[in-house]
């Protein structure tokens, strides 16, 4: 007798379908699973077995071998238990084989019989309406597999509750939408006093898509400028919410059905390490970097990061992704994100600021700054000086723009440049480049001209020179203006270099 159900194994958010077969045969009494699985599912026939002796189910004196199929993929994880130990008692006649063929499920057992929550939910809720499959998993659960717009979901509390639902005697309650999403607070651009430069250069940034960096003493308002940024952001769409609620459910960052509405803001601490930050570990997790797709990641006291976390950057920002490779696992994970950084001047942090200034001024400052490489720095579109605020603008009550009216420009210039983009996959101008950049950067005779003598003058790479276009594009937009004018490049050169 040969019983199978159906569960999943993860490769990032990408997920490929198990099918779990059970065989009864003559011999000596074992229980065995092949497969290629980890020690966590090689741990499953001790769950399992605890927990049909909790329900005084005895196993049959008889050889057991469970197959995970394809059998030569690596998996990994806890909610095998669910769908070996249903596998099982098909194989025994419990339950009818034919009720659990079309489903996925997932779920770690208690030894109570209890189906306790697993990640991964939403992407393998996907996959199984991909399949036309129903889809089985914890009862806290479902409301994130809801997510999926599935319609045949089962979210059971215990083993016994779902053999008796799945037998028709009793009917267990289909799962509900989250009470709220999750809409954290986003501060408003109106808090801000003074600092107007830094404030148009988060305009530009919010509708270009573009890499940011500020410099400045400490306590000029660099974090509060990056904590207000999304409020200038569009919202996700619906796709992209999937992409980022797959990352975050894979992570085990989603709980209680919580289902993320807004674009992620990751601000990691300087102390964080690669594996944090890129992602990685025994079993290849998503980190900061793939958790902020979709969104921004912040990164203050910049120079702080260890050298080598940094660098690891470069790629991802040029690509939109990472690739973790470890000895089981090889995987690849979206990582679009906004970087906005931040740091002080030099280590004192007073660098310039007259009567606080450290002796080994200025040496210190050119030491400091030299922690970020060059490469690192040529991929950062925005660099800008943020200075001491003036005690006449704090103790001012006018306030400035709101964050609405700046998300209403920022609107307006990415509907602009979303008819220039259609059809070619481009969203916002910092993703532009090789003949595309060509084609839609209209720069005048004067503009052009002013560029390369600028380039010349500040040794600007061949990236260097093409952001610097592409911030130029995005302060057109902003204006409205199909054809980029010597006034747009001047700003945009404006906001680079401003040490070095």
């Amino acid at each position: 007798m040969i019983s199978s159900t159906h569960t999943v194994a993860f490769f990032g958010i990408h997920v490929l379908k198990i099918k779990i077969e059970v065989q009864l045969t003559r011999g000596l009494p074992s229980f065995t699973i092949v497969g290629l699985g980890d020690k966590a599912i090689a741990e499953s026939k001790e769950r399992v077995r605890a927990v049909l002796n909790t329900l005084q189910i005895n196993l049959p004196p008889q050889r057991i071998t469970v197959n995970l199929a394809p059998a030569d993929v690596f998996k990994e994880g806890t909610h095998y238990d669910l769908p070996i130990a249903m596998a099982l008692l098909a194989a025994m006649k419990i339950i009818p084989p034919h009720l659990i063929e079309n489903y996925i499920m997932m779920g770690e057992l208690g030894l109570d019989g209890s189906i306790r929550p697993v990640i991964g939910i939403l992407p393998a809720a996907i996959e199984a309406k991909k399949n036309n499959l129903g889809f089985i998993c914890p009862e806290k659960q479902g409301s994130e597999a809801l997510w999926a717009d599935l319609d045949n979901i089962i979210s059971a509390p215990n083993l016994i509750s779902l053999l008796n639902h799945l037998k028709g005697e009793i009917l267990l309650p289909p799962p509900q939408t989250a009470d709220s999403l999750d809409t954290p607070y986003l501060p408003d651009l109106e808090d801000i006093k003074g600092q107007e430069t830094a404030r148009r250069a988060l305009e530009i940034a919010a509708a270009g898509g573009h890499n940011m960096l500020m410099i400045g003493p400490p306590g000029t308002g660099k974090s509060m400028l990056a904590a207000r940024l999304p409020s200038l952001l569009p919202p996700l769409s619906h796709e992209e919410m999937l992409e980022v609620n797959q990352i975050h459910s894979v992570a085990g960052k989603t709980k209680d059905g919580t289902f993320i509405t807004t674009r992620p803001f990751r601000a990691p601490h300087h102390s964080a390490t690669m594996v944090s930050l890129v992602g990685g570990g025994s079993k290849a997790k998503p980190g900061e970097i793939s958790l902020a797709h979709r969104g921004i990641l912040f990164l203050d006291e910049l120079p702080e990061f260890n050298r080598s976390v940094l660098e690891a950057l470069r790629q991802p920002i040029e690509t939109g992704t990472i690739t973790v490779s470890r000895a089981n696992a090889h995987v690849t994970y979206p990582a679009q994100f906004q970087l906005i950084t931040a740091m002080n001047p030099c280590k004192c942090g007073y660098l310039g600021v007259s009567g606080n200034e450290c002796a080994r001024a200025p040496k210190c400052g050119a030491e400091y700054l030299s922690k970020i490489s060059g490469p690192l720095l040529d991929r950062i579109d925005l660099q800008l000086e943020v200075p001491a605020i003036n005690p006449w603008d704090l103790g001012t009550t006018q306030k400035g723009e709101s964050s609405k009216t700046v998300a209403q420009r920022v609107k307006q210039a990415l509907e602009f440049s979303k008819l220039r983009f259609k059809g070619t996959g481009v969203l916002q101008n910092a993703q532009i480049d090789g003949t595309l950049l060509e084609e839609y950067a209209h720069l005048t005779n004067e503009a052009k001209n002013t560029l390369q003598q600028a380039a010349e003058k500040m040794r600007l790479s061949a990236r260097g020179y093409h952001r610097v276009i592409r911030v130029a594009r995005t302060i057109a937009d902003l204006a409205l203006e199909e054809a980029i004018s010597i006034q747009h490049v001047k700003e945009a050169l404006s906001f680079k270099n401003p040490l070095r």
